[in-house]
């Protein structure tokens, strides 16, 4: 039940950026949804009738190379997609006079609806169908084709909307990844920090104590100085990451610091309930 909200939710965002946003001011997507706009901008044809058309051809190209689950969820979000796009052309748009700021938020819509149906487990099909094929019959790498499909995609956009719109579909595309990516990973993203020090005993005692955060202790062995090291591992929210570095540096200003981003943690002392009413001082 709750995979099928989802897909509802995800469907209808997804319906609204393409009719409200970008069949009005001229902005393509990737993949079949895109091959349907480009046929609607180049004859007139609404992409509710031409998704599903486009999406039945490649299915029975493709039907015993892709897994059922796959195929019965795809079904039901096509025709989902083509039946909001149907029923949101009713809903007058006018274009935009700022194309950028058009672009901005159909990447915006866009990145959160497919955040929702990646999050249910479906698709709305498209290059990935032939992505699988190719992959089944050639070896080819299934991630690499379904980028190289989706770039034909967006390039035959020049000769049909020109190159100005192209690129203005280029941020839209990007904008739709990012915001994508922090729908399916999480907006509260954290640190990861990796921490080599000779006083890493001490720092490990503040961060504990002062800091409300637990630090993982491992053996380093640096290859240029010859020399056996603890290494600590924390991870920590984002917004902390600046108290935490005036602290090792109070401790060792010669510690060596990396600092990656994460946005999936969970287990560990992040399933443990932090005290929150720790001072920043900075």
């Amino acid at each position: 039940m709750k995979n099928t909200a989802f897909i509802i939710i995800g469907t209808l965002l997804f319906a609204i950026s393409v009719t409200q946003l970008a069949m009005p001011n001229s902005i393509a997507e990737g993949g079949i949804i895109g091959a349907a706009l480009l046929i609607y901008f180049g004859t007139g044809l609404t992409p509710s009738i031409s998704t599903p058309v486009i999406f039945l051809l490649l299915l029975g190209i493709s039907f015993r190379y892709l897994p059922r689950h796959m195929i019965y969820k795809t079904i039901f979000n096509v025709f989902l997609l083509s039946f909001f796009i149907w029923l949101l052309e009713g809903v007058y748009a006018v274009p935009m006079e700022d194309t950028l700021l058009a672009a901005i938020f159909a990447g915006i819509i866009t990145g959160i609806g497919f955040g929702f149906i990646f999050q249910a487990g479906s698709s709305v099909g498209g290059t990935s169908i032939i992505a699988r094929v190719l992959h089944h019959q050639r070896g080819w790498d299934l991630t690499g084709m379904t980028l190289i499909l989706d770039a034909a995609v967006v390039i035959i956009g020049i000769f049909i909307i020109g190159p100005v719109f192209t690129m203005y579909t280029l941020i839209a595309l990007y904008i739709g990844k990012v915001v994508t990516d922090y729908v399916l990973g999480g907006f509260d993203s954290k640190k990861a920090i990796n921490i080599i020090s000779p006083h890493s005993e001490e720092i490990a005692r503040r961060i504990t104590t002062e800091l409300g955060a637990s630090a993982t202790v491992f053996d380093a062995y640096g290859e240029y100085s010859k020399e056996q090291r603890r290494a600590l591992y924390v991870v920590i929210p984002t917004h902390r990451l600046l108290r935490f570095k005036r602290t090792i540096k109070e401790i060792d200003p010669n510690a060596f610091i990396v600092v990656h981003n994460v946005k999936d943690v969970s287990g560990g002392t992040f399933s443990i309930p932090h005290e929150s009413s720790l001072p920043d001082n900075g």
